[in-house]
């Protein structure tokens, strides 16, 4: 007997991975985001929008970008995304080249977990998001340290973001820091207790929750805030939200999880995506290290989310460079 029920089911599923289906990826047609938006979201985490960037900011920002990156198990989305991408496709060795705590010539000095062990006595500076207040002192420690002088790029990554005071103490504290250590800082020149190098400091919004996104302190909301301060005075944010909750074919699911499990698209939109295209042509393995294991981003079932961020990061990195995103 023909089961209606089963066939509505099944065509509904068939429809909603079509929704998410390829985006092209290495097409030269695809949009690149305004040169006055400062947001890596959803539109910049793609292949598409990695291979228009012109390569002369590639590889300005591979050579003359020191970063220190400091994070917990979320952010690993983006190291080990940064870590696998040099071993993607021919050429990529050399455009994406990168380093972890070990500067080399030619390749982008990458500093992972950079800042943990500069906490203030009494504070947990390994991650922001449980002490929201506590990375300032901790990054002032770093970059006042003579052995980081060159470092010229400074990003947090979140764990949960909700409940946490994003107006109160995150954006303020991120903004003393861009006063202090910024160009032009207070904290910039060549005087007593300064440093030469200004920073540029990286936004970064927190991971989609699982049915858990939508209200006050919730993500979607704190993303709002994040990127809109950004938006409004020229910041550079990393979106983890914005990537955590669009499919491939920018199709917004509301409910979704760092993971691209979403019960609204019946299913997890990223995995589906990879289990349906091709390792080494469509998407890459993240890695542990540079050269090191295959490993997912924390919290993951897939390459996709790391993917994505690592993209959306490299667009960042060459707007720092002087790119105007046109």
């Amino acid at each position: 007997m023909f089961n209606t029920r089963l066939f509505f089911h099944t065509a509904l599923l068939i429809i909603l991975a079509a929704s998410c289906e390829k985006d092209n990826s290495g097409s030269t047609e695809q949009s690149i985001p305004a040169a006055n938006d400062y947001i890596a979201g959803h539109e910049t985490a793609k292949e598409s929008v990695l291979r228009n960037i012109p390569v002369e900011y590639i590889n300005k920002a591979r050579t003359t970008l020191h970063i220190a990156y400091q994070h917990t198990s979320h952010g690993t989305h983006v190291s080990r995304g940064l870590f696998g991408l040099q071993d993607y496709k021919e050429g990529d060795d050399l455009l994406f080249g990168i380093t972890n705590n070990n500067s080399t010539s030619n390749k982008l000095d990458f500093h992972d977990y950079a800042i943990s062990s500069y906490a203030a006595d009494g504070d947990d500076a390994s991650d922001l998001s449980r002490n929201e207040t506590a990375f300032i002192q901790a990054t002032r420690n770093y970059l006042d340290d003579p052995e980081n002088a060159a470092i010229n790029v400074v990003m947090w990554s979140w764990c949960s973001i909700t409940g946490h005071n994003v107006s109160g103490n995150y954006i303020p504290g991120m903004q003393t820091l861009i006063n202090e250590y910024g160009q032009g800082g207070s904290k910039i020149g060549k005087g007593p207790d300064q440093r030469e190098t200004p920073v540029t400091f990286i936004f970064m919004t927190g991971h989609a929750e699982t049915n858990n996104n939508v209200g006050e302190g919730k993500p979607k909301n704190q993303a709002g805030v994040i990127t809109e301060f950004c938006k409004q005075n020229k910041q550079f944010c990393l979106d983890y939200y914005s990537i955590d909750t669009r499919c491939m074919n920018d199709n917004y699911w509301e409910d979704a999880g760092d993971d691209g499990n979403s019960a609204a698209y019946g299913g997890n939109f990223y995995r589906d995506w990879q289990n349906s295209h091709v390792q080494g042509t469509d998407f890459f393995e993240s890695k542990s290290s540079p050269g090191g294991n295959a490993e997912y981003g924390s919290h993951n079932s897939q390459y996709i989310t790391a993917n994505r961020k690592a993209y959306a990061m490299w667009w960042i990195l060459a707007r720092i460079a002087g790119w105007e995103g046109s």
